[in-house]
């Protein structure tokens, strides 16, 4: 396992719950990290390096912030076992499947990009649980060069998480989470950071409440990560950020002309969408 944070040492967790796996040797930039995650047992040997932390292994997860995919899979093209599944669990996918193709050759079709809607805005391992994945959906994006054992093998290892797994291509996978994920992220660190850039930010903070906090939760992230997913997923979540800031313009334009109606109407069909989303949720 290449990444023992939050989602690496979920993963490994949920398989160690399930009996799918015999031992997990763990790979990561932080000794620290990793002596963490053998104390709390997400992994069973810290590997010297990635010859080592292959051999034998008959699954291999890459759980790193997505811009380190690339030079992941350049190492571990060269030692990948025949038979050995690949996944990977980044937020973007088009960049991970470049990546792939550029590094894997041959050992393309063992690769099952993989996506879970199930993070949080905490990081490394002591924020992982083996419950992570329960009940949560895994994006699927195989590749055309994906062979069927491969395919069928990284879904059934998803699913033992607890997962539901849906498949999309690459492309629509990156449309979808600019809207619903990218922007959203991008939006409450933006917000953050425009109000502590402020000279009273320490008194707008002050009287900040319950829905400042929650609609700022997700600012909690980590910069590192969504640097890496605004650059991956750029074209996309630009559109987005263009189609919100028309929005916001069509909005501002009402308050000036003193439109009540049309803002009352906007934030009606607004409330009906997002509770028809919670109930089709329950």
């Amino acid at each position: 396992m290449f990444g023992v944070g939050l989602i690496g040492g979920s993963f490994a967790m949920a398989l160690k719950q399930a009996g799918c796996v015999e031992r997990v040797v763990g790979v990561g930039r932080g000794r620290a990290n990793l002596e963490r995650a053998l104390e709390l047992g997400a992994i069973d040997e810290v590997a010297g390096d990635t010859p080592s932390a292959l051999r034998g292994a008959d699954l291999v997860l890459v759980a790193v912030p997505v811009q380190q995919i690339s030079p992941v899979l350049a190492a571990i093209a060269p030692h990948l076992e025949a038979g050995a599944v690949l996944t990977d669990a980044g937020s973007t996918k088009r960049d991970a499947v470049a990546a792939a193709r550029a590094n894997l050759g041959l050992k393309l079709m063992q690769f099952v990009p993989a996506h879970p809607i199930a993070g949080a805005e905490l990081s490394g391992v002591d924020a992982a649980r083996a419950e992570l994945f329960r009940s949560r959906t895994v994006v699927l994006t195989p590749l055309a060069e994906t062979g069927d054992e491969a395919r069928v093998r990284g879904d059934a290892v998803w699913r033992a998480c607890g997962a539901r797994t849906v498949e999309m291509s690459a492309e629509r996978h990156d449309q979808v989470f600019a809207a619903v994920s990218h922007l959203p992220h991008a939006l409450a660190f933006m917000l953050v950071e425009m109000i502590a850039s402020r000279p009273d930010a320490g008194e707008l903070f002050s009287f900040a409440g319950a829905g400042f906090r929650d609609f700022t939760r997700i600012a909690a992230s980590s910069p590192e990560m969504w640097r890496d997913i605004c650059l991956a997923n750029g074209d996309a979540i630009l559109a987005e950020i263009r189609a919100f800031q028309a929005r916001l313009a069509t909005l501002a334009a009402e308050i000036e002309a003193g439109d009540g109606a049309d803002i009352e109407l906007s934030f009606e069909l607004a409330r009906a969408a997002r509770d028809k989303w919670v109930r089709s949720r329950t």
